[in-house]
């Protein structure tokens, strides 16, 4: 199995981070390392293949975005911590389901080593602390690899996902670590990669600060 390559890359925009996907899942062969990308969004919502217009109640001055992944609206925003999941699923042997629980586990776990309590729901993809949504989950799977992946509120301006009925649910109470912890989102980000690497089970990961020559496009 190739080495797991992974990119912290502080805030990308949306749209030339979504092309870069796209081309990396569309250009890659079966020796590709897989990557996770870790970065913020400036503020945007972007509304998945299952959205439906209702579901976006005041955008005003917020970017929509129509995307290829899976679910319904959601909001991006300076604090909020994205990883996408560049995987071949198909050379690993793991279904969408198997990864939606390694993401939806490890983010529980991450959570845990923040003393927050907090677990999925089988009828909603994402992770809850009681009533409240305090990460989302959209993947797409093309050529037997995933991209798209997941969001983790940490730290951020929450008044946008009142404008918006979150991944379509009218009144959906959202959270973020910071209602319970300190910790930054580069403590956050250390811990959940560390979870999601152990529940990939790789052995030999690479970490890299932004894009290179070797690995990666250049947006």
């Amino acid at each position: 199995m190739p080495e797991l390559i992974v990119r912290s890359l502080g805030q990308q925009p949306y749209l030339e981070t979504w092309e870069a996907m796209k081309s990396f899942t569309a250009e890659r062969g079966d020796d590709t390392n897989d990557e996770l990308w870790c970065l913020e969004h400036p503020r945007v919502y972007t509304q998945g293949q299952a959205g439906k217009a209702e579901h976006i109640l005041a955008p005003g001055d917020i970017t929509v975005i129509q995307v290829d992944r899976g679910g319904q609206v959601t909001y991006h925003g300076p604090g909020q911590l994205v990883i996408y999941l560049m995987i071949g699923l198909t050379r690993r042997k793991i279904g969408v389901r198997g990864l939606v629980d390694i993401i939806e586990q490890g983010i529980v776990r991450t959570l845990a080593e923040l003393d927050i309590a907090a677990e999925p729901r089988p009828d909603a993809p994402g992770v809850y602390v009681g009533d409240a949504k305090i990460a989302s989950l959209g993947l797409r799977v093309r050529r037997g690899c995933s991209f798209h992946g997941l969001a983790l509120n940490v730290d951020m301006d929450m008044e946008p996902f009142g404008r918006i009925n979150p991944c379509g649910y009218a009144g959906l109470a959202m959270c973020q670590t910071s209602d319970f912890t300190s910790a930054s989102i580069d403590a956050v980000e250390q811990l959940l990669v560390a979870q999601l690497v152990s529940g990939l089970g790789d052995s030999v990961v690479s970490y890299r600060n932004g894009w290179d020559d070797q690995a990666g496009p250049s947006i």
